[in-house]
């Protein structure tokens, strides 16, 4: 009865943290001239990944090595897959320029560079410390080419960048209560404490529900870790899309992606000291590359049109449980394991291939 209530208690912090942090967010980019979009990479992203960070920080402490890179790669799949389905699914995502031809090109790199250095199961101090300058190098590059375009734009020049610095805010009349940078400020370390409390709490109790079902600790970090974790990402692009600031929405789910490789991977490493993070077989072997592949998918769904449709939605979602479904019954080594891998491998995947280059054709305009 206690884990039930915690995890009731987690979900409601975890709805009134993403409503608050999304309003002060918001709010913040109009005053210091930034972008929701780079708002949503950068500040929503970072705090929104801090339960993360928590937990694969805490694991290490705690010699659960297995726990912490389970928890980041499940979370960057659950972050594409089923966060940016369900607010696709909730509202069609517009896609900008952006995030095509810049972000989702760094998450395919980091999630490349995670790939290499894990290649002799083990990350260590010097991959920790790589990461974390990359993560650095990363923000202020954000920050700085977000207040120069803004600049071109409200000087109307030629170098502005039409759309990406704009998501539909209107300023916070004069006077109001959260026209002020300290309002502004108090919400969003308001939301994100709520968030994180919540995603505690969320996370403990689900832990607690999958060890009475015996399930190992790779599954658990890869899955009810992972998207315990990412319920702040869940809460706050839904929040997101809900009230139509559709650039945090997107900006967040693939932020998070890159600052859970770099930063709580970085940081990680580095809290490992000498012994480095032990990288599990089975996540080198298959979830690592399910978290490339699923990287390297989204760059053609975002061009076709620049939107995430709604259907578009319901496929990464689909993914996303056949994912879930898969690790189950490879954990229970379930007789029926090899039918559903053949069946997925030789029907269902290449279908939604092709389903995907004839949208991508379709939409490509005609000469």
């Amino acid at each position: 009865m206690l884990n039930v209530l915690m995890f009731a208690a987690g979900l409601a912090a975890l709805v009134v943290g993403a409503d608050v942090l999304v309003r002060g967010a918001a709010r913040l980019a109009l005053s210091f001239h930034i972008s929701p979009l780079v708002v949503g990479l950068t500040i929503v992203a970072f705090g929104t990944s801090a339960p993360e960070m928590a937990v694969s920080a805490g694991a290490v402490l705690n010699g659960q090595t297995d726990l912490a890179i389970g928890n980041v790669v499940g979370s960057n799949i659950f972050n594409v897959l089923f966060i940016l389905g369900v607010s696709a699914v909730i509202a069609p995502l517009v896609v900008h320029n952006q995030i095509i031809r810049q972000e989702v090109p760094i998450l395919i790199g980091a999630s490349l560079l995670l790939l290499v250095l894990s290649l002799d199961r083990r990350l260590g101090v010097l991959d920790g410390a790589l990461f974390v300058g990359l993560l650095v190098a990363y923000t202020a590059f954000l920050v700085v080419q977000s207040r120069r375009e803004t600049r071109a734009a409200a000087a109307g020049t030629p170098d502005a960048a039409p759309g990406e610095y704009e998501a539909g805010l209107q300023p916070a009349a004069p006077g109001a209560w959260d026209s002020h940078l300290w309002v502004q400020l108090l919400l969003i370390v308001g939301g994100l404490g709520l968030l994180v409390l919540g995603s505690d709490w969320l996370v403990t109790a689900a832990v607690a529900f999958a060890k009475a079902l015996g399930v190992s600790d790779v599954v658990i970090g890869l899955t009810i870790v992972a998207a315990g974790t990412s319920m702040p990402e869940v809460a706050t692009s839904i929040a997101a899309a809900l009230k139509g600031e559709r650039d945090i929405a997107v900006g967040n789910a693939v932020g998070s992606s890159t600052f859970n490789i770099l930063g709580c991977l970085g940081l990680s490493g580095l809290l490992a000291g000498s012994t480095g993070l032990t990288v599990p077989g089975s996540v080198l072997a298959f979830d690592i590359w399910v978290m490339l592949a699923v990287a390297l998918a989204s760059l053609p769904i975002f061009l076709s049109g620049r939107e995430i449709a709604r259907w578009e939605g319901a496929v990464f979602l689909g993914y996303y449980v056949a994912y879930v479904s898969y690790l189950i019954m490879a954990a229970q080594d379930h007789a029926a394991l090899p039918t559903y891998s053949a069946v997925m491998m030789s029907f269902v995947i290449p279908l939604t291939l092709v389903t995907l280059v004839v949208s991508l054709i379709r939409k490509v305009p005609q000469p």
